[in-house]
């Protein structure tokens, strides 16, 4: 990822997390139905019984395009790591998933969400579950430490996918799975929308096409799931005002 574009994601979603933080403080976020300005489909994807294990702020600060956890089938004893784990949502639900003799990892870059992801675990009460700062080209793991990788409409923000893929696989114990979902388009994007920072970080200019994914993994891929959306398509965050 260049430094310009990680700069701007950076702040984008760090943007997101106060946003989210703001509301949690003028409304508590107790009420069903809170919502933080700006609040993407995210609900959408989660059943009542997920939503019921998980605080509104998690939910809120959410700015995926599907539920990679629904994918992955955890089992007990498992360990996961979260790509991009804002506010918690799919790491929280991951622990919940394999238990207290299991683990799960959010890897985040961003300071205002690895700090709301902090304070959902505590509200949620799991103690199977860390945040860690770093970067998706370079998991902060050692190799051959995880079962399972999700990740939920973020390794389409990384200009460097391949090196994602890389370290996915480097990361995996024998027998590893991912299960993600991210944006993919079914034509060639644009040279121009592919220059586009904003387009980027709304997860359009960096969408690769669905068989890239297969192509591209170092190893046997077991459970990728896809939105489908053309390059044209708006972005899930807004231009700046």
């Amino acid at each position: 990822m260049t430094s310009d574009l990680k700069q701007v994601v950076k702040q984008k979603y760090g943007e997101a997390a106060i946003r989210v933080w703001s509301a949690a403080q003028k409304s508590c976020c107790e009420t069903p139905g809170c919502q933080a300005k700006g609040e993407p489909v995210t609900p959408s994807f989660y059943d009542d019984a997920d939503q019921r294990l998980i605080p509104d702020e998690a939910l809120l600060a959410s700015l995926g395009c599907g539920n990679p956890t629904a994918l992955a089938e955890l089992k007990s004893g498992e360990t996961v790591l979260d790509l991009g784990s804002g506010g918690g949502i799919d790491a929280l639900l991951s622990a919940r998933r394999v238990g207290p003799n299991g683990k799960a990892y959010g890897l985040d870059m961003t300071d205002e969400m690895l700090a709301l992801a902090w304070h959902n675990q505590q509200r949620a009460g799991f103690t199977n579950v860390e945040f860690l700062k770093g970067e998706m080209e370079s998991i902060p793991l050692a190799a051959n430490s995880v079962d399972v990788i999700i990740s939920n409409c973020v390794i389409n923000l990384s200009a460097d996918k391949e090196r994602v893929l890389g370290e996915d696989f480097r990361a995996f114990k024998p027998g590893g799975r991912p299960a993600v979902s991210d944006v993919v388009v079914r034509a060639e994007v644009p040279a121009e929308v592919r220059q586009s920072i904003l387009l980027w970080v709304g997860c359009i200019a960096g969408a690769l096409k669905d068989s890239a994914y297969r192509t591209s993994w170092p190893g046997p891929v077991s459970s990728i799931s896809a939105s489908s959306l053309r390059a044209s398509t708006a972005p899930r965050m807004p231009a700046p005002g």
